[in-house]
C-alpha cells in the first residue's frame, strides 16, 4: 500500500512537471495544458476533429503538409499559413467548414507572392468598403462574413440565415467600385450539418 501510495506522488509529480507553466503555440495563446478551460469531452472532440482536417488537408495536397496549420477550439477551427493562389484558400475553407462538429472558421490564410504596395492597398480599400457596406446593412448579420480582396476580386466566405441575406452581400460586393469578380462561398443555415442545439 505503501509503495503504491509513493507511485501515485512521484507519477503526480512527474505529470504536473510535463505539463509546465504555459507554451506559446500556433497562436501564442500561452495556454497551460493543466488549466485547459475545456472539457475533458470538448478537448477529445476537438482532437479529433483536428486529426481529420489535418488528414482531409493532406489528401487534398502533400505540400500543405508543411504550409497550413490547422487549430480546433470548442468546434471553432482556425486556419494559418500560406498558399500559392486565392482558389486554394478557398478550398480550404470549405474543407474546414465539412468536417463534423465545426462551429465555426477563420482562415488566416495568406497568398504567397511578391509585395506590391499599390494593388495591397487598393484591394485593402476594397475590403473595408464591403466590411462597412455589410456592417451599416441591418438585414446582414456582419459578424458570419469573411471578406478577403486579391487583385480586386473580392472573396466572400461565411453562413447566410437565410437566401435573401445571401444574395443581398453579394449585391453589395458588387456595388464596390473597382471589382472586377465576385467569388462567394455563403452557406445557408439550413444547409449545415451540425445545427446548432
Amino acid at each position: 500500500m505503501r509503495n503504491r501510495l509513493l507511485i501515485f506522488i512521484l507519477l503526480g509529480f512527474f505529470l504536473s512537471s510535463c505539463a509546465g507553466v504555459g507554451s506559446k503555440g500556433l497562436f501564442g495563446t500561452g495556454v497551460s495544458v493543466a488549466l485547459d478551460p475545456r472539457t475533458v469531452g470538448t478537448q477529445i472532440d476537438d482532437s479529433i476533429m483536428q486529426k481529420s482536417l489535418s488528414a482531409r488537408i493532406i489528401a487534398r495536397d502533400k505540400k500543405y503538409f508543411l504550409s497550413v496549420k490547422s487549430k480546433v477550439l470548442d468546434g471553432k477551427i482556425f486556419l494559418t499559413g500560406k498558399v500559392d493562389n486565392p482558389e486554394e484558400k478557398l478550398q480550404l475553407t470549405k474543407l474546414a467548414w465539412e468536417i463534423k462538429g465545426a462551429r465555426s472558421v477563420r482562415n488566416d490564410i495568406k497568398i504567397k507572392e511578391e509585395f506590391k504596395f499599390k494593388q495591397s492597398a487598393k484591394d485593402v480599400l476594397i475590403t473595408s468598403q464591403l466590411r462597412t457596406a455589410l456592417i451599416l446593412n441591418k438585414n446582414i448579420k456582419s459578424t458570419n462574413y469573411q471578406i478577403d480582396t486579391y487583385k480586386k476580386k473580392i472573396y466572400v466566405y461565411g453562413i447566410a440565415l437565410t437566401l435573401e441575406e445571401k444574395d443581398l452581400v453579394i449585391s453589395e460586393a458588387k456595388e464596390i467600385v473597382d471589382v472586377e469578380d465576385v467569388i462567394a462561398s455563403i452557406i445557408l443555415v439550413e444547409d449545415l450539418r451540425i445545427q446548432r442545439e
